[in-house]
């Protein structure tokens, strides 16, 4: 009996699953291994004889999954039992990519697993890029997401990302004949290991019907009656951070049909009508961004949105109510911050089930909803501000367009108030757009709704404010301010860049991976000709990997010691690819007049996707392929120049090119780009910016010194100052590498088989206006060529540019920024889970 007693006394606490979770499974080797076979066996059912490579990574990724599940569950254990303030961060996108590699290398266990695979005569890095990219955002708003998340955990900030479990990424892309084609990205063909589906966490999300008024003690409250409703089932994925200490969650959200058969329709004989709700529901969660350039699209992309919202917020009121009962104390435990306009009806939805589920009058729902959100700006365009027509929004969620009028007649009192006789002003103030289409603004109900609004970098922030928001900016000045993007180290320098980030560890030690300003200590290293040489040979290292992957992909040969210009991001027209092709094609021109012309051979890679309806990026992609055709291929050229564009580009793919750039092409219009954050990953990775006076290139020049960057182009004030007058034509006639480069494009010289098809380039350019300016920054930016082409001939010089360059991108860190955040808007604090920490096995 007191041998028992005893061992209960020593024993974990039964409550405390995640202690006992973890005590039970250990982080050495050979556990490692025990855990690999048993889910290949018990999990999968295979042996070594009919498991292939795709179940060898199941079974590993489960492994590791199984060694960060008992700190999951103790952290959000934590997290409830303390009744923390919790960041809710509501994004249509987390491009997250890869996960096993990520995780590995934050729960401290790489050199683990790669000994563990190779005791079973397997390569684990053959093995970790079994794993196809998670297919959850397109370009860097979902790329940002999924950086600010791990940043999160690393920084022990109690997060939760909120979006949508999308059955197809935004699509595949295949070039054929130099076109882009979209094909299905079909992610989870072989299951995802990473998530867990949690049914139990399903809500009813309602469309359409109508609103009825009913009255609660003599208040008028709102009942919505006659809907379509459809379920939201949750699926959560662990998001570590680095050391394994707090590992928050993603959820994310998949369509089901509240009702998924109609048995009496099958009885009748009625099979297709049976499961017609069941399809469309599934629908609105298959594909990620349907196209909106017809109305089918328009309203699909707003039903997904508002989808994505209601789960969202009613989870976090359910979370809210099981640990408080006292409504004011809302702002204190949650704030919802809103990534883009996407998620903007989380204000209205709030509202709603603040005053129609729990009886709140509209004042104090009002108060609490404007002080528990916020809302991040990512585009100076007015036309990507999201607008969506009355009708429709009439139509799905007319309860919501009831409560967004309201909020737009209270507003519109104070603003007239404050400008009595301004009547411009209200109209541009308005959340209900009257021409040319009746619609509301987004945008707009994201600023009035919350108490912070933010840009991403520092001209963004200020052009926001003395621009497209400016009246609301004058209106509420405090609620406005600038978070700079970043990026995290974990992903775009420890993983991306394991030569490197051996190199850095070996001389400034690893506190870097969690605080990068300490990469400062390398600039002591900067007059070190034998530590540049490393810098060197890691490059080209790297560089001959990526030439031997565009050989392997495209049969195209490179020269890894050609300068690698690298442009790699999404296909659009104010990121100008279009100026880096005339660029190119004015090089080729010269080359051909003059082959004695004396330039360092480059190779010029391209990667990015155009929206489906987007024609123009479209045959600009086009237009790439046709000068790689041409270029790569004339015996004249010798090789000195070549054109790559490497189809598809995903998170994984950045992973491999970003390492291997000596030129990051960094080339918006000035006073369109938000921020960017390839720009950011290049630089910390040692590659030079080539790029205007535009979003954060303007703040890496602040840190890397005007030495160490090629700037060129008109500011963003000078943009605006000069479109009344500009004229591209005139410098199209006056400058003759400008005219010659253009008459090769329009007379066909790259399209000899299919005469005409760049006339739509070159008529934007020429009759159009050249909205995006290229040729008036053409000419400098080749002067800025000039300038690349100098330095690197002198290798030693680029080598100490490089170096300067990584050791100045501590700012860039989104761990930074999401300090900022915390500190700034948020007022959240961190919670230390180790003091109650599930233990790892005493063997580990």
């Amino acid at each position: 009996m007191a041998k028992a007693e005893a061992t209960a006394k020593s024993a974990p606490d039964p409550k405390d699953s995640a202690v006992l979770v973890a005590d039970q499974i250990g982080m050495d080797v050979d556990d490692l291994v025990k855990s690999f076979y048993f889910h290949l066996t018990c999990t999968l059912a295979k042996d070594e004889y009919s498991a292939t490579d795709q179940d060898r990574y199941q079974a590993l990724a489960l492994a590791v999954r199984d060694r960060l599940v008992g700190r999951w569950i103790h952290t959000q254990q934590a997290y409830h039992r303390e009744k923390v303030k919790r960041i809710c961060y509501l994004s249509l996108e987390f491009l997250i990519g890869r996960a096993m590699g990520n995780n590995v290398i934050n729960l401290l266990l790489e050199d683990k697993c790669r000994e563990a695979m190779r005791r079973l005569g397997l390569d684990w890095d053959q093995l970790r890029d079994v794993e196809v990219d998670a297919a959850l955002g397109n370009g860097g708003l979902g790329r940002l997401a999924a950086c600010f998340l791990d940043s999160m955990a690393t920084l022990r900030l109690p997060g939760i990302g909120y979006g949508i479990r999308y059955d197809y990424g935004v699509f595949k892309q295949y070039i054929e004949n130099g076109y882009q084609i979209e094909e299905p990205d079909n992610w989870l063909r072989f299951g995802n290991p990473w998530e867990v589906p949690h049914p139990e966490l399903s809500f009813i999300v309602n469309f359409e019907g109508r609103a009825e008024p009913r009255t609660v003690n003599g208040v008028t409250h709102w009942n919505w009656v006659g809907t379509r409703p459809i379920v939201g089932m949750a699926f959560d994925t662990p998001i570590v951070g680095y050391g394994a200490y707090n590992v928050n969650n993603l959820r994310l959200w998949s369509a089901r049909a509240a009702d998924e058969f109609h048995f009496t329709d099958f009885s009748r004989g009625s099979y297709v009508e049976a499961v017609e709700d069941k399809v469309m529901a599934e629908n609105l969660t298959k594909v990620l961004y349907p196209n909106d350039s017809v109305y089918a699209g328009r309203e699909l992309r707003l039903r997904q949105q508002y989808f994505f919202v209601s789960c969202s917020v009613q989870d976090i009121i359910r979370r809210f109510k099981t640990d408080n009962d006292n409504w004011l104390s809302f702002p204190d435990k949650v704030f919802i911050h809103m990534n883009d306009t996407h998620p903007a009806l989380a204000v209205a939805e709030l509202m709603r089930l603040l005053m129609d589920k729990e009886d709140l009058d509209w004042d104090m729902a009002w108060e609490l909803t404007q002080n528990s959100t916020g809302y991040t700006n990512h585009t100076l365009l007015p036309e990507a501000l999201e607008k969506w027509p009355v009708s429709m929004f009439e139509r799905l969620l007319p309860r919501h367009l009831q409560i967004i009028y309201e909020i737009n007649s209270r507003f519109i009192r104070k603003v007239a108030t404050r400008y009595p006789t301004d009547l411009d002003r209200l109209r541009r103030m308005s959340l209900i757009q009257e021409e040319p289409e009746k619609a509301v603004r987004m945008a707009h109900l994201a600023v009035v709704g919350s108490r912070s609004t933010n840009g991403v970098a520092a001209i963004h922030s200020r052009l926001l404010r003395e621009g497209l928001m400016r009246d609301f900016s004058d209106l509420y000045p405090e609620r406005f301010n600038n978070k700079t993007n970043g990026v995290t180290p974990r992903r775009w320098l420890l993983k991306a860049n394991p030569k490197l980030s051996s190199l850095i560890r070996e001389k400034i030690g690893d506190g870097w991976i969690t605080d990068l300003d300490q990469l400062r200590k390398l600039e002591a290293f900067a007059g070190d000709a034998a530590f540049c040489k490393q810098i060197h040979t890691i490059k080209q290292a790297n560089k001959a990997a990526l030439a031997d992957f565009i050989k392997n992909e495209l049969d195209i040969d490179v020269a890894p010691d050609s300068v690698f210009q690298v442009q790699v991001k999404r296909i659009h027209e104010y990121k100008r690819q279009l100026l880096q092709c005339l660029y190119i094609v004015s090089l080729y021109e010269r080359l051909k007049r003059d082959p004695s012309l004396d330039v360092v051979p480059h190779t010029f890679i391209f990667g990015g996707k155009a929206a489906p309806a987007y024609q123009m990026a479209k045959l600009i992609i086009k237009l790439i392929h046709q000068i790689a055709g041409v270029i790569n291929y004339d015996p004249a050229i010798n090789g000195r120049i070549k054109v790559v564009f490497i189809p598809d580009y995903r998170v994984s793919l950045a992973e491999k090119i970003m390492p291997a750039a000596d030129v990051s092409v960094q080339i918006s219009t000035a006073g369109m780009e938000a921020s960017g954050t390839g720009n950011m990953k290049f630089a910390m990775n040692g590659a030079l910016t080539i790029g205007t006076l535009d979003g954060a290139n303007i703040e890496i020049k602040e840190e890397v010194g005007d030495d160490n960057i090629f700037i060129f182009g008109l500011t963003a004030e000078e943009v605006e100052q000069s479109r009344p007058s500009y004229n591209a034509y005139r410098i199209y006639e006056q400058d003759d590498d400008i005219r010659r480069a253009i008459d090769l494009i329009r007379n066909d010289f790259f399209s000899l088989t299919e005469p005409g098809v760049f006339r739509p380039i070159v008529a934007n350019l020429l009759e159009h206006g050249d909205y995006y300016m290229n040729l008036a920054d053409l000419r400098s930016f080749m002067t800025a060529q000039e300038r690349v082409d100098r330095a690197y001939r002198d290798q030693q010089s680029w080598s100490r540019m490089a170096l300067l360059n990584i050791a100045r991108t501590g700012r860039f860190s989104s761990d930074r920024t999401i300090a900022e955040y915390a500190r700034d808007i948020w007022k959240v604090q961190a919670v230390d889970v180790t003091a109650t920490a599930a233990k790892p096995n005493r063997k580990a």
